[in-house]
């Protein structure tokens, strides 16, 4: 299996929108199956938190939930 990791410095802005856009494309293409996904930050001041709530709202202005 393919292992995919997004990282940023948070991991609630760009890493978890380059995780969803690229699950999505996996999905689309009938890859979601042999590639594993998931975003980092280098951070640790946002562990455990959600992704922001702006980037989750332009991310699903755009067709990505």
């Amino acid at each position: 299996m393919t292992k995919v990791l997004f990282v940023c410095l948070g991991n609630i802005c760009r890493s978890p929108t380059a995780d969803g856009i690229f699950r999505e494309l996996l999905v689309r293409e009938k890859l979601d199956q042999k590639v594993l996904v998931d975003s980092a930050g280098t951070g640790d001041w946002h562990i455990g938190k959600a992704p922001d709530s702006r980037t989750v709202a332009a991310a699903r202005q755009r067709g990505y939930d």
